[in-house]
């Protein structure tokens, strides 16, 4: 098992390279469904913590409130894959909303972008715009090259 400072620079590295993410949430009859989303993470030396600006859409929302949990998959043709296990947290506060749609704004390519693309989004306190915080507590990194047999290692972590 590898520890947190080794794996997250490689899994932002990773999942920022890659961008979308299939994330799986669980219903309340214990079903996974699973949709593409665009999260962004930030490691500060000791917390990795990742962000997804996204509708509050009624699914969403109870499927996280049954379960707090969400799967983050990345995966590549060439077979790089990453994956972070995460509690999710919705913030609808308008101070933490300007932040994440910031954060999403001024983010780097390819990973940043202008949320106001999505025509609900008409700015960050519109109520069709929510911040989903992730907290990982899994993490895993795969790269391709492993998988060829041409090298590289698997990084694991988990709290």
């Amino acid at each position: 098992m590898n520890t947190l400072p080794e794996t997250a620079p490689a899994f932002v590295e990773m999942a920022h390279k890659i961008v979308w993410a299939a994330v799986a949430t669980v219903d309340k009859n214990g079903r996974p469904r699973t949709r593409i989303l665009h999260p962004i993470w930030q490691w500060d030396g000791e917390q990795l913590v990742g962000w997804i600006a996204t509708g509050p859409t009624a699914v969403k929302q109870a499927h996280l409130k049954n379960s707090p949990f969400v799967s983050v998959n990345y995966w590549t043709p060439t077979h790089d894959t990453c994956v972070a296990e995460c509690r999710a947290t919705w913030v609808f506060d308008n101070e933490t909303r300007q932040i994440v749609w910031n954060t999403f704004l001024n983010g780097p390519e390819p990973v940043g972008y202008n949320p106001s693309i999505v025509p609900a989004w008409t700015s960050p306190t519109a109520d069709a715009f929510a911040a989903l915080k992730l907290e990982p507590w899994r993490l895993r990194v795969f790269p391709g090259t492993v998988l060829m047999g041409q090298g590289g290692s698997v990084l694991t972590w988990q709290a």
